[in-house]
């Protein structure tokens, strides 16, 4: 057989696969909009690879970089639903012709679990739905929002009420609330979560449950056990919270050779402790120049009240970071979202309503829970392993305050008194391809293997909404309890088995299913008769 032969029948081998996609293309679009009422019609919010928005419409929420290469596997549509009706229609469809379902808001699933998938798979992107209505101390806010949109609402309403989240403004309130969602109040007004009062869900049959309908087992689920293992939820209603007029912020930055290991360690003994209007974060970044290789550590601090009153309170309780009145900076509550989003003194107020963030990177995030103080001689221990690996970074969130009175049973997010700390570990890398990225990773479980002394045990505990798949996955996204209960009890503790009833109860044939999905009681059962 010639060249110009081969070459034949390589084309029509395309031809008839590109023929094959279109059919399956109109027979899904079919399906879409022989079960979606709405106008405007279905066929306006979903997208196939041949349609011009796709790749867009794809990246345009694609936030971690690692996820956007010509490998990672894409979906075969998107639809982004404008009405309750363009969900329904998603599920029917999925379900009829055998795919998976993955929901994203806001994109900033660490590990793209709510955008990527081996098995063939749509997405149903929530970015139309973010309207907010702030009514009376109340707010609905729908879960394509990003968390930015919802704290100017609240601005244009009220100079008296914030809500408790997270200070990244570009992430979707879907994702956050669903996974519990912790800011820079938590130690004041607890998680997002304990601030939800009502929700308003798609179950699996396509039925539009609120609290009521839906049932409290279902509610409490939804707090904190990750939403896209239950439905799909539309929106959330909250409870603002009241805060002062003016508040003050602050941020300090330390060297080793400024003492930033007895402040370090000072710190653990007091930031949980201290009064739960003030939150003082630590980032500890890795410095390797030519001359010089230490540790940087920035003092990040809220405080709910005015300059004076910080002042007096750093003095007695933590003078030795070194706080003076006039590096406090007052400011309404709102504008301290900008500050601690590292927009410049004065950047409008509209920021907050830019949905992208200011920059994309390529990244990799861990997560840990720290129960007791950790001694000078192994904090150095752990500069020198970061200097020595050059690149991750360690972010310290102090708990106590509310954290500590809630139960840990309350909602499914069982992180509270014990805990005088979070870590967030994150390395990022702006080079594209395998070793690039090889050695971030690499770098980056170096660190969090070195840490396993000196944090939490029986579970080694983390953080959902910092979704992390080294922990443990089911394969496949088929969900079996003995694969689940590996990460389930690093996330929920005590409260993963409750998690396995309610899925069971309301989605018995794990329809909603992902990598880290909670799983159903059937396989649960079979497992423990084994």
């Amino acid at each position: 057989m010639g060249f110009q032969s081969l070459v034949i029948i390589f084309l029509l081998c395309i031809s008839m696969a590109n023929s094959d996609h279109l059919k399956q293309n109109k027979t899904i679009l079919q399906c879409l909009t022989d079960h979606s009422i709405a106008s405007p019609s279905i066929s306006s919010v979903t997208f196939f690879p041949t349609d011009p928005s796709f790749t867009s419409t794809l990246q345009s929420y694609t936030r971690n970089l690692r996820f956007t290469s010509t490998t990672t596997p894409k979906p075969l549509f998107i639809v982004v639903p404008s009405h309750v009706s363009h969900i329904q229609a998603s599920i029917i469809c999925c379900k009829t012709h055998g795919l998976e379902m993955r929901i994203r808001s806001g994109g900033h699933d660490y590990d793209g679990l709510s955008y990527v998938s081996k098995a063939p798979f749509m997405i149903l992107d929530l970015f139309n739905l973010r309207s907010v209505i702030v009514d009376n101390g109340t707010a609905w806010v729908e879960s394509g929002a990003t968390l930015g949109e919802l704290f100017y609402a609240i601005s244009q309403k009220s100079k008296i009420h914030g809500f408790p989240a997270g200070v990244c403004p570009t992430v979707g309130v879907g994702g956050h609330f669903s996974g519990g969602g912790y800011g820079n109040m938590m130690r004041k007004f607890g998680l997002s979560v304990d601030n939800v009062i009502d929700a308003k869900l798609v179950d699996v049959n396509g039925n539009v449950l609120d609290r009521e309908s839906m049932g409290e087992d279902l509610f409490w689920a939804i707090k904190g056990g990750g939403g896209a293992s239950f439905g799909i939820i539309i929106s959330w209603k909250i409870k603002l919270v009241s805060v002062p007029e003016i508040v003050t912020v602050f941020k300090i930055e330390k060297t080793l050779e400024q003492g930033v290991t007895g402040i370090v360690h000072k710190w653990q003994y007091i930031a949980d402790k201290i009064d739960p209007n003030l939150f003082i974060r630590v980032v500890l970044l890795p410095v390797n120049k030519k001359h010089l290789q230490s540790i940087k550590a920035k003092f990040i601090g809220l405080f709910l009240g005015n300059g004076q009153e910080l002042s007096s309170l750093m003095n007695e309780a933590f003078p030795e970071l070194g706080l003076s009145f006039d590096q406090c900076i007052e400011m309404s509550w709102i504008e301290s979202i900008l500050f601690w989003s590292n927009y410049p003194k004065g950047t409008s107020l509209d920021a907050l309503l830019d949905r992208q963030p200011q920059q994309e990177k390529y990244l990799k995030k861990k997560s840990d829970y720290v129960q007791e103080p950790i001694s000078k001689e192994n904090l150095e221990g752990i500069w020198n392993k970061m200097i020595e690996l050059k690149r991750p970074a360690l972010t310290l969130n102090p708990y106590g305050g509310k954290m500590s009175e809630i139960s840990e049973f309350e909602t499914p997010f069982p992180h509270r008194a014990g805990n005088i700390y979070k870590i967030q570990y994150s390395v990022t890398w702006k080079d594209d391809g395998v070793e690039a990225s090889g050695r971030s990773l690499d770098q980056i479980r170096k660190l969090y293997d070195y840490m396993t002394p000196y944090v939490s045990k029986s579970p080694r505990s983390s953080y959902l909404n910092y979704r992390d798949v080294d922990i443990g996955i089911n394969e496949n996204g088929n969900a079996s309890y003995s694969e689940g209960v590996i990460w389930g009890r690093k996330y929920f503790k005590g409260n993963f088995e409750r998690l396995v009833q309610v899925k069971s109860k309301v989605d018995p044939g794990n329809f909603f299913r992902y990598e880290q999905s909670i799983p159903c009681l059937g396989s649960w059962k079979s497992i423990t008769a084994e």
